[in-house]
């Protein structure tokens, strides 16, 4: 009986719907969306990868591994925790030959993977290029497309990469840069990476590597598979691994295999932030239009409805409105992963072989927790609606209705408590400040929005007189929202959500790469020339040496980027870091605050002050720490430096980092005096500062946020034009009586028109106050300085294009409703 009803009320007014119609559309596909992109994220696998062709393969670990223990007395915890190495170590001698000795084994092939970068005629080669032996070919498998096995001064490359047989490239790694004729092309490959190879005599000499980076094993016919991988753990290093099925891409160059976990990140976020988005406008699009049937819930109750009946009955129809949004919502959340997957795989936030794979479960859960939102909403927004007597409830219903304050300032208390602890002790200049700057803006607009029509109307009182100068019209608007706090807050809340949310997101993002930059700046003052490879990520660090050594140059400074791995606790941390070389005159300011940056070339290493603080180190000090390579080395604390956003928390001997990095370049090379670069002409100085470091780029990551913003601000406004629509719907009896008085269409639509400007202010100051009150937080983190934007022009064209959704918002759907025969609202 109740669905029936709900069915009919449903059919019969499908206007009172439309707008909750459209929210759940849109935050069903949000929902969707978001979720199918973390799952993608989390499911994903490289695939076989480099070693599809083998059965087993032979390796050294490819992650610093931490156990922890703890005594709980009732128990004991056993916890490990790893991270990824960004470099691969390389075996022990002896390995292959204890390979090719176990029974079982057909062929022990060895495999030196190592990264390099080519270009032709200066022109760079795109893609992730990494080097291999020639005999290493067939466990892709690469067979020869054309030309023929590579020579010693030759080269073999992918076809997928055009480079013609018979042509020239220069090949650039760690130990120098070398210029190499194309023998011949392979076909197959392997995503995300380009495979080129050298003749097995060359590896040594082109990579640096003292050894083999994993030994692949075919068995022999008939062999079984796991006694032969035991009996390898039995005969090798406990160390070493033996991988078998999907795990064997796991035995390739760690930079070469496509780490998810990043992704994971990503989209985690992009789904907490439109997740937010999306149930905070649903819930006030589903709350506002209960709140608008107060007349009729009355009616209803007198006509002898019990509260239990009209509860049913919205839960009812509320289901309906939902099931029938989700139907389209869904496959529209499949088209926005895909775009969204898309832009940021362009970004490179993401691997390039990230696809989204529209799981059916996700789309399951989208739907369950969309439905449970709307429940979850109707059933706050019903409680009091169905329950107040009848006459309280017509008299509400053109009135401004009133309650208790204690409901709404307890659990707003609550969500503003837990935002200042995140704000005060949350360390926000870390990894964590942009995630939990957006919980924070979070708990505040839910706060605001649980004071509602209190802090509404506080706001509203105050700032509705001025525009009580704008006349007559302005008079009344100003008196209207003052009386009308509940529907002023039903926009200007949405409008609070648009700012703060987007200001908060961008205008961090603004400030950690302008802070950033400066840094960078700073970092550079003392050098002349910053200079550069053109043609190659880097450059090798004999060539760097011979450049700091040339005529008119007085001092020096080169750095190496690599990531170490620390022990946080029994849990492993990878931190961006840099190797370090100076010589002569100071070129490179890094804003030592304790020590000295000359303890270095002994086998020193510098920390940055927020790492030294977090880990109670001083000068004098001998951490621990993983390479990337994986090789653990103790090294004394020499110095403590402040500038280090953009460049790395350590700095280490590049001798140190070339050596166990596997790139290994020259990232920037700065220089003072009168260096005369001509012997060059592969390099370019300029004076700009290093836009590299050894962190990711800023503007990839501002790239990034940006996107999360045009996401967010494309749902937030649709949903704030959504309410201010069903706001406005709603009054068609009130816009009647004034045409009814002699009001004429103009006048009416120049009213609405003046109290949309008033929500839009009221909606801009508060989300000026939420933003301003996190991006401050966050400003103080980074730099100890306040701010409330870092683009002043920026934050403007924002405050202006809210403000000005607000007015648009609340107009158009005015000018839709009122005409000459308004007068026909009285009978709606």
């Amino acid at each position: 009986m109740t669905a029936s009803l709900a069915l009919a009320g449903v059919r019969r007014r499908p206007g009172a719907f439309a707008g909750t119609l459209l929210t759940a559309f849109l935050a069903f596909a949000l929902l969707s969306g978001g979720g199918l992109l973390l799952h993608s994220a989390l499911a994903a696998s490289p695939g076989p990868g480099r070693f599809a062709a083998a059965d087993l393969v032979v390796a050294a670990p490819r992650s610093v591994e931490l156990t922890t223990t703890r005594d709980k007395g009732d128990e004991v915890k056993v916890k490990t925790k790893g991270e990824r190495l960004p470099g691969a170590p390389t075996l022990p001698a002896g390995v292959l030959d204890a390979v090719a000795a176990t029974p079982g084994v057909a062929e022990a092939v060895p495999d030196a993977a190592f990264p390099v970068s080519l270009d032709v005629a200066g022109t760079p080669v795109p893609g992730n290029v990494v080097a291999h032996g020639w005999r290493s070919a067939p466990l892709t498998p690469h067979p020869l497309h054309d030309g023929v096995a590579p020579g010693r001064d030759d080269v073999v490359v992918e076809a997928s990469l055009g480079l013609p047989v018979g042509g020239v490239v220069r090949l650039t790694s760690r130990t120098g840069a070398r210029e190499l004729r194309v023998a011949g092309t392979v076909a197959g490959g392997v995503p995300g990476q380009s495979a080129v190879f050298v003749a097995d005599e060359r590896v040594a000499d082109l990579s640096g590597l003292a050894g083999p980076t994993a030994v692949a094993v075919r068995l022999a016919p008939g062999a079984d598979p796991a006694g032969v991988a035991a009996a390898l753990r039995g005969r090798l290093d406990p160390a070493l691994t033996v991988r078998a099925g999907a795990d064997k891409a796991h035995a390739d160059l760690p930079g070469a295999v496509p780490d998810f976990t990043g992704a994971v990140s990503v989209f985690g976020f992009v789904l907490g932030i439109t997740g937010f988005a999306a149930v905070f406008a649903l819930i006030g699009t589903v709350s506002l239009g209960i709140g608008q049937r107060l007349r009729e819930l009355a009616l209803l109750r007198t006509a002898g409805a019990t509260p239990g009946a009209l509860h049913r009955l919205l839960l009812a129809e509320t289901t309906l409105v939902a099931l029938a949004s989700a139907a389209p919502g869904l496959p529209a959340g499949v088209v926005v992963a895909h775009v969204v997957a898309g832009r940021f795989r362009d970004l490179g936030a993401v691997p390039a072989g990230f696809a989204v794979a529209a799981h059916p479960a996700v789309l399951v859960a989208a739907t369950a927790l969309g439905l449970l939102v709307c429940w979850a909403a109707t059933a706050v927004a019903a409680r009091r609606a169905v329950r107040i007597a009848p006459t309280q409830a017509l008299r509400e219903a053109v009135t401004a209705p009133t309650g208790g304050r204690a409901p709404r300032v307890v659990p707003a208390a609550v969500l503003a408590g837990g935002a200042t602890a995140i704000l005060v002790l949350v360390p926000l200049g870390g990894d964590l400040g942009m995630g939990m700057g957006f919980v924070s803006a979070a708990l505040l607009l839910c706060a605001a929005a649980a004071l509602g029509p209190v802090l509404v109307g506080a706001l509203t009182a105050v700032l509705s007189r001025p525009v009580g100068a704008l006349g007559a019209l302005g008079r009344v608007a100003g008196a209207v929202t003052r009386a009308e706090s509940r529907r002023v807050t039903g926009v200007a809340v949405p409008l609070a959500l648009v700012f703060a949310v987007n200001a908060t997101v961008l205008t961090n993002g603004d400030l950690l790469a302008s802070v950033t930059a400066a840094q960078q700046a700073d970092r550079a003052a003392p050098a002349t020339v910053r200079v550069a490879a053109t043609n190659a990520p880097g450059l090798p660090l004999a060539t760097a040496d011979r450049v700091a050594a040339s005529a008119g140059v007085t001092g020096s400074a080169l750095t190496v980027g690599t990531r170490v791995v620390l022990d946080e606790g029994g849990k492993p941390e990878d931190h961006p870091a840099q190797g370090l070389r100076l010589a002569g005159e100071p070129a490179l300011d890094l804003g030592v605050t304790a020590g000295d940056l000359a303890g270095l070339a002994a086998g020193g290493v510098a920390v940055s002050a927020p790492l030294a603080a977090a880990r109670g180190w001083r000068v004098g000090d001998r951490p621990e720490l993983w390479l990337a390579d994986g090789t653990r080395v103790a090294l004394t604390v020499v110095a403590v430096f402040g500038l280090w956003r953009g460049f790395g928390e350590l700095v280490l001997p590049a001798d140190l980092v070339s050596a166990h990095d596997p790139r290994g370049l020259v990232g920037a090379l700065y220089l003072r005096g009168a260096p005369d670069l001509g012997a060059w002409p592969e390099l370019a100085a300029t004076t700009a500062a290093d836009p590299r470091g050894g962190a990711a780029d800023p503007r990839n990551q501002q790239a990034a946020w940006e996107l999360m913003v045009v996401i967010t601000l494309g749902f937030t406004a649709i949903a704030v034009v959504n309410a201010s629509a069903m706001a406005v719907g709603a009054r068609r009896r009130e816009f009647a009586g004034l045409r009814l008085i002699g009001a004429t269409p103009r006048q009416v639509r120049a009213l609405v028109t003046r109290e949309a400007l008033v929500t839009a202010v009221v909606g801009l100051v508060l989300g000026c106050a939420i933003s301003g009150v996190v991006v401050g937080a966050f400003s103080v983190a980074l730099d100890g300085r306040w701010r409330l934007f870092a683009d002043p022009l920026r934050y403007l064209a924002l405050v202006a294009g809210v403000g000005l959704l607000g007015v648009v918002a609340g107009w158009a759907p005015a000018r839709a409703v009122i005409g000459n025969r308004s007068r026909a609202g009285l009978n709606g």
